[in-house]
């Protein structure tokens, strides 16, 4: 009974301070805020995780987990790839802020474990579908997986305006992503 509602207040505090650090960041999350919402008191929270940075390495952690899960990679596939990507972004565009307040907030902070072994894994399978000739090798193997994940989300940072009045926004933004096969032509 008590590991059950360990592990209760652990998932809370992750779901709590995954919203708090999405809408603002490392800097700007209070941990007091955090413990609120997940109804335990920060000495716990403190407990469980260590301190801010480590709760947010965790909710990192997690949301990477779960878009891996979702989303997954097939370089033999790229624009399918990055239409998931987009469609996973526009379904949790609370994931994509905490991608950005990761990249803001660490950008020479020590890497997450979590992310060297998925970029690496990804990376891995693009140079073996190089190999094959799958993938066309003008680009190296980061450099196509940065411009795939950078078209699949650009929609996600840009101006408002540019869509409020057209019929269907996600389904003909989601075919711009798809324009990713034009590049491996």
């Amino acid at each position: 009974m008590q590991q059950r509602n360990a592990d209760r207040t652990r998932t809370r505090i992750l779901e709590a301070a995954t919203e708090e650090f999405a809408a603002r960041g490392i800097a700007g999350a209070r941990v007091s805020r955090i413990a609120e919402v997940a109804g335990c008191n920060k000495a716990m929270l403190y407990a469980y995780y260590g301190n801010k940075d480590a709760l947010f390495d965790a909710v990192f952690t997690a949301s990477v987990e779960a878009y891996l899960d979702e989303v997954g990679f097939d370089a033999d596939d790229l624009p399918a790839y990055a239409g998931r990507v987009f469609d996973y972004f526009e379904a949790h565009p609370d994931r994509l802020r905490l991608s950005i307040w990761y990249r803001l907030e660490r950008p020479e902070g020590e890497p997450l474990e979590a992310i060297l072994a998925v970029n690496q894994s990804r990376l891995d399978e693009l140079h073996r579908s190089q190999r094959r000739r799958v993938v066309p090798r003008q680009f190296t193997a980061v450099s196509l997986l940065s411009l795939i994940q950078a078209i699949a989300t650009s929609w996600s940072s840009m101006n408002p305006e540019y869509g409020l009045d057209l019929p269907n926004v996600i389904v003909r933004r989601r075919a711009v992503v798809m324009a990713v096969q034009k590049i491996l032509s």
